[in-house]
């Protein structure tokens, strides 16, 4: 372990097994989807991004590869780039080209094979960049690592959709949060789906293919081999839908039949056709990310879109 790398406990068993068992006494049910990412969700992620119905990738790419000389420029020389879910990271790789002598480069993410392959193909492809993972929770607090080199600011890059997750306040609250981590001169550098075409929301979240049905499903796989469950996999079929007015994707797993799951001592009915919840992506227009980067102590510097407004990548700067 270099001296910059600081790792910080994933989601443990224990808090997976809190979560679930919480999840599935609520009504109605659900399971957050900050439990997708385990080793086998992040590949059946990295396999969505590469359907043709899921445009958030190829959008979010269009910008980078058009736009990533102008982000680079609005980061600023010196500059701490501190990655939330960094996954793959082939966004940052367009981003790290560019930027003017970075002081360092933090991804963090809860999956910690996953990361430590992504950064182990990043120090390679770019040697002189210090590369500190941080295996963590983005949404509770950590520290950053301190660098060899002299730090100017900090900046957050959260790329793809995942802001969309969160609840409006949730965002805020992360917004303020990452206000807090950064400091002075701070920023974020945002990826946002933006409202459009329901049809075309729609299909991203149900491929031909059926992969983002299996990484719903892996939930289920991830709780039986992880808490010891008894879900019938095979009895859950995959949905989501938009739901319009409050401008999000809902995505369920329904059950098929009439069963009963278990979790060492704890049983839980599901009827037919009842729905477990595991994902809300909540989609933007621009008076949505102005009002979130105010509520965040943030103003919007700049906004760049994909040729057909489909995504934007957006830079907020620390109001401090």
């Amino acid at each position: 372990m270099s001296s910059l790398e600081a790792i910080a406990p994933s989601h443990d068993t224990r808090e997976f097994r809190a979560d679930v068992l919480t999840g599935l006494a609520h009504t109605p049910k659900r399971i957050s989807s900050k439990y997708f990412y385990d080793r086998r969700g992040s590949l059946l992620f990295d396999r969505i991004c590469e359907t043709p119905e899921y445009y958030v990738t190829r959008c979010e790419l269009e910008i980078m590869e058009a736009c990533a000389d102008d982000m680079a420029r609005q980061l600023g020389e010196g500059v701490l780039l501190v990655e939330y879910g960094s996954g793959s990271s082939i966004k940052t790789r367009l981003l790290l080209d560019r930027l003017q002598a970075p002081a360092g480069y933090v991804p963090v993410d809860v999956s910690r094979e996953h990361l430590h392959a992504s950064c182990d193909r990043l120090r390679r492809e770019h040697p002189g960049i210090e590369v500190a993972p941080v295996c963590a929770d983005f949404t509770q607090s950590f520290a950053l690592p301190r660098p060899a080199r002299s730090v100017d600011h900090a900046a957050v890059y959260f790329p793809g959709s995942t802001i969309g997750n969160f609840t409006r306040d949730e965002a805020e609250q992360l917004v303020r949060q990452i206000a807090q981590l950064c400091g002075r001169k701070g920023g974020l550098l945002l990826g946002v789906d933006l409202k459009k075409d329901p049809a075309v929301i729609e299909r991203a979240y149900n491929d031909a293919a059926g992969v983002t049905a299996e990484f719903n499903r892996n939930l289920l796989h991830r709780a039986n081999r992880q808490l010891g469950a008894d879900f019938d996999v095979d009895a859950f079929e995959h949905l989501a839908q938009y739901n319009q007015p409050l401008g999000r994707i809902e995505s369920y797993l329904v059950s098929q039949c009439e069963q009963q799951v278990s979790i060492g001592e704890s049983r839980f009915q599901f009827s037919a056709g009842e729905a477990l919840g595991t994902e809300y992506s909540h989609k933007y227009d621009l008076e949505d990310i102005e009002k979130l980067a105010a509520a965040g102590g943030m103003n919007l510097r700049k906004v760049w879109t994909d040729s057909r407004r489909y995504f934007a990548v957006v830079h907020m700067v620390h109001d401090g």
